[in-house]
């Protein structure tokens, strides 16, 4: 495993949180995406078009804080316990399956196991124990 992470879950208001967190923290914006910018956009409502489908706060230290809007037109709300996922950036696929495997048994998968448009292996799940997981292996560029 590389790296575990924080990644929010915000109902509409991440880049006001996000640069909340940059001039608290420091760093620079390493990635930034909106619905709009995303395959099949047209299928989302104009008012959500323009909000945040992921992005990465790095400090000058190397920790990445990461984001997302979640979206009323999927019928996602903030609720207690869905505001923060820990994102694993694993080092294989296969460190990916096993690390899914072990952390959704008695748990619920959210999202399966899935190569996508952005360039990883990657799925969510919540633990038996109600935590939030993010499980993500990006491909070399090459590949």
């Amino acid at each position: 495993m590389q790296t575990i992470n924080a990644y929010f879950n915000f109902m509409g208001n991440t880049e006001e949180a996000m640069n909340f967190y940059r001039a608290v923290f420091g760093g620079e914006f390493t990635a930034f995406t909106r619905f709009k910018e995303l395959p099949g956009s047209e299928q989302i409502p104009a008012d959500e078009q323009n909000k945040i489908m992921h992005v990465t706060l790095t400090t000058k230290n190397g920790v990445n804080i990461m984001a997302t809007d979640f979206l009323e037109s999927m019928e996602q709300k903030f609720e207690s316990g869905n505001g923060v996922n820990l994102c694993i950036q694993a080092e294989s696929e296969e460190e990916v399956e096993k690390l899914f495997k072990d952390l959704s048994k008695g748990g619920k998968v959210d999202m399966p196991l899935n190569k996508t448009f952005w360039g990883a292996y990657f799925g969510m799940c919540k633990d038996k124990f109600g935590v939030n997981w993010m499980i993500n292996y990006t491909y070399p560029q090459n590949q």
